[in-house]
């Protein structure tokens, strides 16, 4: 959007189509490497520009999340993880809003031991 591009011109620019772009966009199929070059290259932004916000490496501290990120990407890789997703993105946004955070407060009470 910030490149005033459309989905469907980035899909041809990059050589996929429509839908794997927006598997891509949607987390539903990893992006590879090469292929975050390519689109930052279609878009004229560097690489880096899809990183912001993530902590540098041998970073740690209050911006690293609760999880490796490897650990999270296994997850939504998993048929578990597809299926949960599937799932959530089927309601309408104010109760995925409200699912969102029951599943933040049991999180809560599970680290608080009693």
């Amino acid at each position: 959007m910030l490149s005033d591009v459309s989905q469907a011109q980035l899909a041809r620019s990059i050589g996929v189509t429509f839908q794997q772009l927006q598997k891509y966009e949607n987390a539903i199929n990893r992006v590879s490497a090469s292929m975050i070059y390519e689109i930052g290259k279609s878009l004229g932004v560097p690489v880096s520009r899809f990183f912001e916000g993530l902590p540098e490496n041998g970073e740690s501290g209050l911006a690293a999340s609760p999880l490796p990120v490897d650990e999270r990407i296994g997850f939504i890789a998993s048929a578990e993880g597809r299926h949960l997703i599937e799932r959530i993105i089927q309601l309408p946004p104010r109760v995925r809003a409200r699912v969102s955070a029951l599943i933040a407060a049991i999180g809560e009470e599970l680290s608080f031991p009693k």
